[in-house]
């Protein structure tokens, strides 16, 4: 029997993928299914910038490229939806010398991703592939698009997975920690799992980053998703929109404040679309960052048997396909050449 602690993206993502080789899998979670980071609104799986290509930015590639197939199984076996579409993205260009840089962007894209997935430069939104119907305002009049970027929605995706993971015939218990001492474990556990391997290692292997995103009423599920302004801008299958996410690194709680309602004023700056849409929610909570800013995938140091899969910060949900297939590797196929970006820092 393999014990899964957490039940974010992560933890449900390993005992997905393990419960499918056939392993018997018992899921803990301490509070509730996505109640740390995972429980936001935003879930843009949106790639690093193709330039300056590097081995993270080609794992990352990885995962993206296998989201497809992993949120289509996930589907069929829950007959829930996910929310999964590859849908595109769409970020204002907003200076001359920005436009400047980006045919080098293009050419990194040509050279990296898929060819039907690039980059392009347009001035009419309306004619990429998925014509966009949420725009956002561009200073220059043009727009970067890449048809690599997908979406989900976080809370259905994750019902989805724990209904896919229970009819394996796997258990799923909420409300109760993970025991300490059963092997093998793997260790999913946010920002508090991050916090309990400082105190346990004796040295800082990451921390939790506050962030904070809404929800609004507004319906535009075909359309590519936008980057501007730092902002994530992304419409959900089901008519909503999520808007986020801030990056706190000093915070006095991780309730939300009034960051969260300066989300909202500056998306509806960008997209005068917004403006009578209605707030439906506002989410808080704390992001686990590790130290190396990768996410950490590695064997507990003197604690056989023990994985720890964290670390997710902006990248989780994209990073969950290829992070869970390398845990079951570990687990169920005796492999140790784990990547060297997901050591501990």
């Amino acid at each position: 029997m393999i014990h899964v602690a957490g039940a974010g993206i992560f933890g449900l993502s390993c005992a997905w993928i393990l419960a499918q080789r056939g392993a018997r899998v018992r899921v803990f979670e301490a509070q509730a299914i996505g109640a740390g980071s995972s429980g936001g609104h935003v879930g843009a799986l949106a790639p690093h910038a193709p330039d300056n290509w590097n081995v993270k930015k080609a794992l990352q590639l990885d995962s993206l490229l296998a989201a497809p197939d992993f949120w289509a199984g996930v589907g069929a076996a829950s007959s829930l939806p996910t929310g999964y579409a590859r849908t595109g993205r769409l970020q204002p260009v907003p200076d001359a010398a920005t436009a400047d840089r980006l045919p080098d962007r293009i050419a990194a894209a040509a050279r990296h991703w898929p060819p039907d997935m690039g980059m392009s430069l347009t001035r009419d939104p309306h004619s990429t592939p998925i014509a966009a119907t949420l725009i956002p305002h561009s200073p220059t009049g043009l727009w970067l698009h890449d048809g690599l970027t997908a979406r989900l929605n976080p809370r259905p995706a994750l019902a989805a997975l724990a209904a896919a993971i229970r009819a394996t015939g796997a258990e799923i218990i909420e409300g109760q920690p993970a025991p300490p001492d059963h092997n093998p474990t793997i260790w999913a556990t946010g920002t508090p799992g991050l916090s309990d391997l400082n105190r346990a290692l004796d040295r800082r292997i990451g921390q939790g980053v506050k962030g904070q995103s809404l929800l609004i009423g507004h319906a535009a599920p075909d359309s590519p998703q936008a980057f501007a302004d730092g902002l994530h801008i992304v419409p959900h299958a089901d008519g909503t929109t999520a808007i986020g996410s801030t990056s706190e690194n000093t915070y006095d709680h991780d309730r939300p404040d009034d960051q969260a309602h300066d989300l909202l004023t500056r998306a509806k700056a960008l997209c005068p679309a917004f403006a009578d849409a209605p707030l439906l929610d506002i989410w808080a909570g704390l992001r686990p960052r590790a130290r190396s800013r990768a996410p950490v995938l590695a064997p507990w140091p003197n604690r056989p048997g023990h994985l720890i899969v964290n670390g997710g910060f902006k990248i989780g949900f994209g990073m969950a396909p290829l992070l869970a297939d390398l845990a079951a590797q570990f687990l169920l196929d005796d492999r140790r050449d784990l990547p060297d970006l997901f050591a501990l820092p």
